[in-house]
């Protein structure tokens, strides 16, 4: 069982992220709470905040869809920017040089968790 004062940091469960995969969450509390995402690729797992930085709206429509038909990318859905899993590098759209903005994970025993406190990433990036 993870700690009571990480409990705020858990993101999910790693084995509730497929592989390759992708999910939104929502961590903190308040009017602005940091919204994300995380993406699972092999043995690795990513988080960036979820907004596009063409536009600064959530990529996804879905809270699973991150990830191009094939899942090799990462694609916003409002008009197809595509970026690296690994980077967050953006490699076709729109926004072609910037990139999503990351977000520090580790997992630990089972769990993908947050390096920082959320709300101080929710106020760092409202």
């Amino acid at each position: 069982m993870i700690a009571e004062y990480d409990v705020a940091r858990v993101i999910c469960r790693l084995d509730e992220l497929a592989d390759p995969g992708a999910r939104s969450f929502t961590a903190g509390a308040g009017d602005w709470p940091l919204q994300g995402f995380v993406v699972r690729s092999g043995s690795s797992v990513y988080a960036y905040l979820n907004r596009c930085p063409h536009r600064g709206h959530a990529l996804n429509w879905h809270p699973e869809e991150f990830l191009t038909p094939d899942e090799r990318l990462i694609i916003c859905a409002s008009h197809g920017a595509v970026f690296e899993i690994s980077s967050g590098a953006c490699v076709g759209g729109p926004c072609r040089g910037i990139g999503l903005t990351s977000l520090d994970v580790i997992v630990e025993r089972g769990h993908v968790l947050l390096t920082e406190d959320p709300q101080t990433l929710a106020s760092a990036h409202a």
